[in-house]
């Protein structure tokens, strides 16, 4: 990411699928050939991990650092590979049209699913998804094991779980290993299915030039397989629930701070291992994407810890975290560290500091510029500096036109107006956006597709700090066509970003 170019935000669950939800199929092939008409270099999706209605379908709260979201799964792509017959997916239920509405998505796929796993096990032999499993055996025997106790035990949490299960003492987990031998196996035959169909879709992609951008939550969830079969690494209490959990103080987002309740890492423990459970999270990241942006950055260096049990994040502490150690081992593990900064909320010397150091770009946000004085903001264009990633907005923004029409107060418009010399309307604002990141200095300038397409507030796609309703928007079919490439690709030559 050291020349300039140009890419799109849009998550894999908001392409337009007539299965209800984003997926692999169709339409994310048409979408990179979108981007490769636009000229632009970059497609950059959410975290890929499992979602669960528990979470509002949010894939910042996981079951898995490791597994995949297995809704993303093309049912096209399953009946093109053998897997299902076309008339398995004959008698589609009826889908809202610009949401997703994951109730009826799971069911849907759910019965589909078990369909494809029956005349999965009629083969005889398939070496390819042998040699996934074995490739994979490391968190992909645990999330199978996990998944099948979730739905066997139908608890909120793995805490609630029999003692014997919740300490993993072997010989109950053998036994329950053979019990459920038909469920775990099912889950591990459809993540090989969504690992076969996203390494199919990355293939294109790289032949059409653009490359993937990821996105890892620096924290994991609570009730994942993660902290079960890893419960030394995070700060478990004497009941292997947590004493202390994640969140921010009060900042733009929220006045009371957020208080994402994820268990916090005992950062002695990783270091004694030489941090082996980051290594291997950062290099499942990079056999997927081509560059992973890492979530609230600034927890490496030092994080927001407040006692579990806290209503909300404003009493807590800032804690040090041995950020540096840790990408010092990155670094030497992967020489080329295709990490993404996320430097947003409060930032100090010290975490600037280590971005610097290892080269590393950070995030900037257009919206942010007017929100101050835009003369000394990091955000405006004449601050930036090249080595960072200029978003007119990210996923848990309103959309360009979103803010100006709902959330701008008199001041942040008067001070907007000003920059741009001359007052713009709502509906040419995410233009004018667009065109200000793409002439920006910055080497990568992303795009949410909401802004290209100039929606409002109904497309956005989280509000951070609520935890319902997120994670929705999904694009109607035809939205994007060729006027729409033309117009991009027609800009993005002009400030130099052409593939």
């Amino acid at each position: 990411m050291k020349r300039r170019g140009s890419g799109i935000l849009l998550h894999i669950s908001s392409l337009y699928s007539p299965y209800g939800i984003g997926d692999l199929g169709p339409s994310a092939y048409r979408f990179v050939d979108f981007l490769s008409g636009a000229q632009q270099s970059y497609w950059q999706v959410l975290p890929l991990n499992p979602t669960s209605p528990e979470y509002d379908n949010s894939p910042y709260l996981s079951t898995s650092a490791f597994a995949f979201n297995t809704n993303l799964i093309s049912p096209d792509c399953m009946v093109r590979d053998g897997f299902l017959k076309k008339t398995d997916v004959t008698g589609i239920p009826h889908f809202p049209c610009g949401t997703v509405d994951y109730h009826a998505v799971i069911q849907f796929k759910e019965r589909i699913f078990s369909l494809a796993y029956d005349r999965f096990k009629e083969k005889t032999s398939l070496p390819e998804y042998d040699e996934f499993c074995r490739n994979n055996a490391r968190w992909l025997e645990d999330y199978s094991l996990f998944s099948s106790l979730d739905r066997h035990f139908k608890s909120s949490s793995w805490n609630d779980w029999p003692q014997q299960i919740q300490h993993r003492v072997p010989s109950a987990l053998d036994e329950l290993r053979r019990s459920l031998k038909t469920k775990i196996e099912r889950e591990k035959f459809l993540q090989y299915i969504f690992f076969t169909q996203w390494q199919a879709l990355r293939k294109y992609a790289g032949k059409k030039g653009i490359r993937l951008i990821g996105d890892l939550p620096i924290y994991v969830n609570y009730h994942s397989a993660d902290v079960w079969t890893h419960p030394v690494l995070f700060q478990l209490d004497e009941t292997l629930r947590p004493s202390v959990v994640a969140g921010v103080p009060p900042d733009y987002f929220s006045k009371t701070g957020q208080l994402w309740k994820n268990p916090l890492y005992r950062w002695e423990e990783h270091e004694k291992e030489d941090f082996s459970w980051w290594t291997k999270r950062i290099e499942h990241n990079l056999h997927l994407f081509d560059s992973t942006r890492i979530d609230h950055f600034r927890g490496f260096v030092a994080y927001w810890e407040v006692v579990a049990g806290e209503p909300n994040a404003i009493h807590g502490r800032w804690v040090p975290a041995p950020g540096e150690k840790l990408l010092t081992v990155m670094k030497k593990r992967f020489v080329d560290l295709p990490l993404i900064a996320e430097d947003l909320g409060i930032i100090t010397p010290d975490v600037t500091d280590l971005i610097d150091r290892f080269h590393l770009p950070g995030m900037r946000v257009l919206l942010f510029a007017f929100t101050d004085n835009p003369s000394i903001s990091p955000h405006a264009p004449h601050n930036l500096k090249r080595n960072c990633v200029l978003y007119t907005g990210t996923h848990d923004n309103d959309t360009t036109r979103g803010w100006f029409e709902s959330d701008a107060t008199p001041e942040e418009k008067q001070r907007l107006f000003s920059y741009m010399g001359r007052e713009i309307p709502a509906e040419q604002l995410p233009a004018e956006f667009i065109r200000l990141a793409m002439m920006s200095v910055a080497d990568t300038v992303i795009i949410p597709l909401q802004d290209i397409l100039g929606l409002g507030s109904t497309s956005r796609m989280n509000r951070p700090g609520t935890d319902a309703g997120n994670w929705r928007w999904q694009m109607e079919k035809d939205q994007t066509g060729p006027s729409m490439s033309k117009n991009l690709a027609e800009i993005t030559q002009i400030f130099g970003r052409a593939l």
